[in-house]
């Protein structure tokens, strides 16, 4: 009873906040001015035009609102006083919003703006009006904005008015993908998008001056006629004069050829059409010119250019040559210019200037850290080395060393711990071109591709054993220029784990019966091959325009597999190899043998600036086969976490309906071969940088064979999803822009663990069911 009382007041006070706050809303509102408190769209007649398509063409709308009634940034900005020379009321201001004065300049505009909108899609009958209801005592005012959309007009006939029969024979080529066709609405956003898209066409065959301002839409539209005939026209281009020819000119584009390359490689103030001064180097078909330092190889500079002298001029080729360039970390900025150089025997000629800044050679970098891993307390110091153009080939050399103490004041298994130490080093170089054995340099030419060497090393020492770790890569990457699309390839990856003979007997105290701890301290050997892939539509906002326009939906797709132990097990197979305890050995070591898969879709439904909601689906198996029968510990699955099911800590959850006793022995355990994750979060902007969040995960893991050591663990089709375990929560995040820390409490609904309580959301335990986490980013 005294429990339900303490809810009741709480959700009374609540309530009293808010009427608080709501009633002090126009506090700062002058006098004679009224707040725009509510806006709204009414639309009647075509059902298929939706009032939140239109809000963004609103010139005012009312202040933001969290979870849809909550006006939280108007509430701290009416936190502070008056006495705007008082420096904690400028501080409350800057962090809230405003309230927002009604304007009927502005509401007019957002009338025009609205029939404009709807005009350009078709609907050229439409009727905007705007109704006001004023409420003087509260000093508000609501806006209904009220539309009549009408019929909207379509397209009967398209047809097509071009002299030069050279653009009309490309036009018409490709008329099978015009996004244009009759029948449809008669949407200008459409008919723009169609001039884009065959500019883009005849800029790929040699048109380098032409722009879609020379494609005209010549609509004929009636009164009492519905359809509207449509003329596609290419006017001919500019005269000498730079003035427009007349419709019914006769002159043709011109075809243009690349006649010569430039590089300059020491681009300050350069003027293409100056004359050329510098050290002038000609290395096949590309002329370099070099400033005071030599800093790039000329083969490497005609391996990255795909604007071949002599060949038609294609905008993918322009294209493909910045995409090639930026991925050479020595330049710091690239900039292509083209410029026309007459015509000869009736050809017309190109000539480009490639001009390249440089970037800094050399650059080292060192962290600090500090750990606390439940009350052992250490430290760690690291440096990290890069030289951007190692050989004069924009080659990237990187060599990281690392040293993490931590001092160990508890016990395990009766081993009495003191201190742990590690000392890792890693280095490894990066080719800006395809690397392999018997490639011909037209191979590596065509492919842009990136290739890796790296070597690491890791030296681990507790007073119960001594661990190193070793590994060597090569692989390969490559990413188109948006960064929308990348590509990595790990043609060889070799983990190799020795430890000493001396430990020996820890492994027989700590896992007497445990294969799957045994293995992660024994002596094993990984050699993989693996393929990761990753899309996004996200667009990069214009740094030129500094105009960010809002996507409404952002998706991301990743998904990988890899592969490990097939090579050496047919070299085993077909050498007739001994078996030791069933499996062969290489080195004397067993090695892994196994498949693994992993696919992550997330999708994010911008509503506005400030309201969106994401969700995210992920997936994963692992299967050991032949040399293996359990995925090595490094490889498995592990679930909860901040990027998990968050009410659940990391590597605390699963697998299946286990049920974990003690987090710190059981940990090993809790890994598995199938996982599966499922979230939904909805983000609200609430002020200054802080963004709220609610968030709804679900998921779990599981193994493909009944391990002794993980009861409840294995995946059964027929019962997997009462093992699903379920999450809720809130969180804060703080968004820096170049960063963003995220703060999230989640809380148990579901926990599928054998001889825990199914539903904690019906009896919830804070102690029990709430995990905090942080970190850095979004979960997805």
């Amino acid at each position: 009873m005294r429990r339900k009382s303490q809810i009741l007041m709480t959700i009374v006070s609540l309530c009293a906040l808010i009427t608080l706050w709501s009633c002090s809303a126009t506090r700062h509102v002058p006098r004679g001015k009224y707040m725009l408190d509510d806006v709204s769209i009414e639309i009647s007649g075509d059902k298929s035009v939706s009032s939140h398509d239109l809000i963004n063409y609103l010139k005012q709308s009312p202040n933001h609102e969290v979870l849809g009634f909550w006006k939280l940034q108007l509430g701290t900005y009416n936190l502070s006083g008056k006495d705007s020379t008082k420096w904690y009321n400028r501080w409350v201001r800057r962090m809230g919003q405003a309230p927002v004065i009604y304007s009927q300049s502005l509401t007019d505009a957002s009338v025009r703006q609205l029939r404009l909108a709807l005009v350009n899609r078709g609907y050229l009958e439409a009727e905007v009006t705007a109704d006001t209801m004023m409420m003087p005592a509260e000093k508000k005012i609501k806006v209904a904005y009220k539309i009549n959309t009408g019929e909207p007009r379509r397209i009967a006939i398209i047809r097509h008015e071009i002299p030069d029969s050279a653009v009309r024979k490309l036009i018409l080529a490709d008329s099978a993908q015009f996004s244009i066709h009759p029948g449809d609405r008669f949407d200008r956003d459409n008919l723009d998008s169609e001039r884009a898209l065959i500019t883009q066409r005849l800029r790929e065959h040699g048109y380098y001056s032409f722009n879609k301002e020379y494609i005209t839409f010549y609509a004929d539209t009636s009164e009492f006629n519905k359809d509207v005939d449509l003329t596609l026209t290419v006017r001919a281009p500019r005269n000498s004069a730079n003035k427009p020819q007349p419709a019914d000119s006769t002159t043709n584009h011109n075809i243009y050829y690349i006649n010569k390359v430039y590089f300059v490689t020491s681009n300050s103030g350069y003027n293409s059409s100056s004359d050329i001064a510098g050290d002038t180097v000609v290395y096949k078909d590309i002329t370099v010119i070099y400033g005071k330092d030599h800093y790039l190889k000329p083969g490497i500079l005609q391996q990255k250019c795909f604007i071949t002298p002599g060949s038609l001029y294609r905008a993918s080729d322009v294209d493909r040559t910045y995409e090639a360039l930026a991925r050479l970390g020595i330049l710091k900025s690239i900039n292509i210019e083209l410029v026309p150089t007459g015509s000869e025997n009736g050809r017309h000629e190109l000539d480009a200037y490639i001009l390249l800044a440089r970037n800094k050679k050399q650059s080292v970098t060192f962290d600090v850290e500090g750990t606390n891993s439940e009350g052992d307390f250490g430290f760690g110091l690291g440096a990290t080395y890069q030289h951007r153009n190692l050989a004069k080939g924009s080659q990237l050399l990187t060599a990281r060393l690392r040293m993490n103490y931590e001092s160990l004041s508890g016990k395990f298994n009766g081993l009495i711990n003191d201190r742990y130490t590690e000392y890792a080093g890693e280095i490894g170089i990066t080719f800006p071109k395809f690397e392999f054995p018997f490639a011909s340099q037209s191979v590596k030419h065509k492919l842009n591709v990136d290739t890796e060497f790296a070597l690491s090393f890791n030296y681990q020492e507790r007073p119960e054993y001594t661990r190193i770790i070793a590994g060597a890569a090569w692989k390969y990457k490559w990413v188109n220029r948006n960064n929308t699309r990348r590509h990595n390839f790990d043609l060889i990856d070799i983990n190799y784990v020795y430890l000493p003979e001396s430990t020996l007997d820890f492994l027989d105290q700590i896992a007497p019966d445990n294969p799957l701890l045994r293995y992660s301290y024994e002596d094993h050997f990984i050699m993989s091959m693996a393929y990761r892939y990753y899309y996004t539509n996200k667009r990069i906002p214009s740094s030129l325009l500094r105009k960010y326009t809002l996507q409404p939906r952002v998706y991301t797709l990743r998904a990988s597999v890899e592969t490990a132990g097939n090579l050496l097990y047919a070299i085993s197979s077909l050498s007739n190899a001994r078996k030791d305890n069933g499996s062969y050995n290489v080195f004397g070591i067993n090695y892994s043998q196994y498949v693994k898969g992993e696919v992550d879709y997330a999708i994010t439904r911008n509503f506005n600036q400030r309201h969106s909601l994401a969700f995210h689906a992920g997936a994963g198996i692992g299967v050991p086969y032949g040399n293996s029968t359990v995925l090595p510990f490094e490889k498995r699955f592990y679930a909860g976490g901040a990027n998990g099911v968050r009410g659940w800590g990391v590597r605390t959850l699963g697998p299946g309906s286990y049920d974990s006793r003690n987090s710190v022995t059981d940990f090993i355990n809790q890994c598995g071969d199938i996982r599966l994750d499922l979230s939904l979060e909805y983000r609200s902007k609430l002020f200054w940088v802080i963004e709220g969040g609610v968030f709804v995960d679900a998921g779990n893991i599981w193994t493909i064979r009944n391990y002794e050591n993980q009861p409840g663990g294995m995946f059964h089709l027929d019962t997997f999803w009462k093992q699903i375990a379920a999450a809720y929560g809130l969180g804060l995040r703080f968004d820096f822009t170049y960063f963003l820390l995220r703060l999230d409490l989640g809380m148990k609904a579901h926990n599928p663990a054998t001889g825990q309580e199914r539903w904690p959301i019906v009896h919830p335990n804070w102690h029990r069911d709430a995990t905090f986490h942080f970190a850095v980013g979004y979960p997805f």
